[in-house]
């Protein structure tokens, strides 16, 4: 066997053990690593230091370094996500719709962990141990491929995942981590569909465009966020202004931060003149249709591409439209359907585009930064699936599981 197919076989094994394990012995394991991320956090950052210097000396961008970096109150924060995990009900073994048929029948659906994941994802090593958990805690194995900008620190929260796994006598192949930076190796690993049941890739797009491409199991995508807010005509545009600066300030190199603003047209003149200020003030450079442009003299003009673009930066585009139609029509026509938002006093628009907005996660009068797993009380994700079938949006625990259908019979036979 080669290196691939190792991780696969080892992987797909430990499964079988893990599956057998009950909630409270998943639980109990969760608290424990929660509490040695904590113990090991000056190691955690010394080696993140070093990726850091590296990342830095390679010139990657303030975005991903933003993503790459871990400080103490990050390294809580993933403990803190681990705990979440544990305080949420555990799907597996759930049982829904149990029905009993005229033939005397008892017939449902049980949840049921999928089996090997394969998660491949870039320069984030908190995802190293929310996946892990989330799959864990969902009785699924992991097979992990970071990015090579995260080498060490990836590195250093596996050693503490396996060290407490062995210290709990649990399987450390639950999780196997692809300690190489050779980027052959995922198409090895996507060949794998004996021992790998799912793969999820999260990062740039030319990744999940590669994975979605080559790999022999189904996939579940994390496209890009093009998230847009629309303030609509008659809004609050106090509140508006607050909504827009918080979608594309916040944490501009996060998928669910705003990359275009919509303005209705009888609110451009004032609110573009309450915007440029703000945005000035916050280091964001706009770049406008003609509208805007003719609105904020000396702004850049936008050009086709910009309407499609996920800048991870202080940058945005504005357009002005005429009514929440236009509006609809373009977060359909240039969105990745992600996050996108109305702000506006008027009830029947916003059902109108929470209906018609064909994306994961839609939004009336709040920030698109709320799509994440744990502000929509997910605990950790696994990621933002923008596909429609299987899962959509946020996805925790339940959403890493399938479900069977089990059948409860007294010596029924058919006819």
């Amino acid at each position: 066997m080669n290196d691939a197919q190792n991780y696969g076989s080892r992987s797909k094994e430990a499964w079988y053990g893990l599956a057998r394990m009950n909630t409270n012995e998943k639980d109990n394991f969760l608290e424990m690593l929660a509490q040695r991320l904590v113990e090991n956090a000056n190691y955690i950052l010394s080696e993140n230091e070093k990726d850091l210097t590296n990342g830095k000396e390679k010139g990657l961008s303030t975005a991903l370094l933003d993503r790459l970096k871990l400080d103490e109150d990050r390294v809580k924060g993933i403990a803190k996500g681990v705990r979440d995990i544990v305080s949420l009900p555990d799907p597996v073994g759930k049982v829904d719709g149990m029905e009993k048929l005229p033939n005397g029948l008892l017939v449902g659906k049980m949840r049921t962990p999928i089996g090997s994941i394969l998660i491949i994802y870039e320069a984030r090593p908190n995802v190293t141990v929310d996946a892990f958990a989330l799959c864990f805690k969902s009785g699924n194995a992991t097979i992990l491929k970071g990015g090579s900008e995260a080498i060490n620190s990836n590195r250093a929260l596996i050693k503490i995942i396996k060290d407490t796994l062995k210290e709990c006598s649990i399987d450390p192949d639950v999780v196997e981590f692809v300690d190489s930076t050779d980027r052959g190796i995922v198409n090895e690993l996507l060949q794998l569909d004996q021992y790998i049941d799912l793969v999820i890739p999260r990062g740039g797009e030319g990744l999940i465009k590669f994975v979605s491409k080559n790999a022999m199991m189904p996939v579940i995508k994390h496209y890009k966020g093009v998230c847009h807010v629309y303030v609509d005509e008659g809004a609050d545009l106090g509140n508006a202004l607050e909504i827009a600066v918080n979608a594309k300030v916040q944490r501009p190199g996060v998928c669910n931060a705003m990359e275009t603003l919509l303005v209705n047209a009888n609110e451009a003149d004032e609110f573009l003149g309450m915007l440029k200020p703000r945005m000035d003030k916050e280091g964001v450079e706009l770049r406008g249709c003609e509208r805007t442009v003719n609105a904020l003299p000396g702004i850049a003009k936008a050009t086709e591409d910009d309407w499609y673009t996920e800048y991870l930066d202080l940058i945005l585009s504005v357009k002005v439209v005429d009514d929440v139609d236009e509006a609809i029509y373009h977060i359909n026509r240039y969105g990745s359907h992600h996050s996108d938002a109305i702000v506006t006093k008027d009830y029947g628009r916003s059902m109108r585009f929470l209906q018609e907005v064909d994306s994961a996660a839609v939004y009336a009068n709040a920030s698109t930064r709320f799509t994440d797993g744990g502000e929509f009380g997910l605990g950790a994700e696994i990621g933002i699936s923008t596909d429609k079938i299987h899962a959509r949006g946020p996805m925790g625990l339940e959403e890493l599981t399938s479900v069977k259908w089990i059948v409860f019979g007294s010596g029924q036979i058919r006819k």
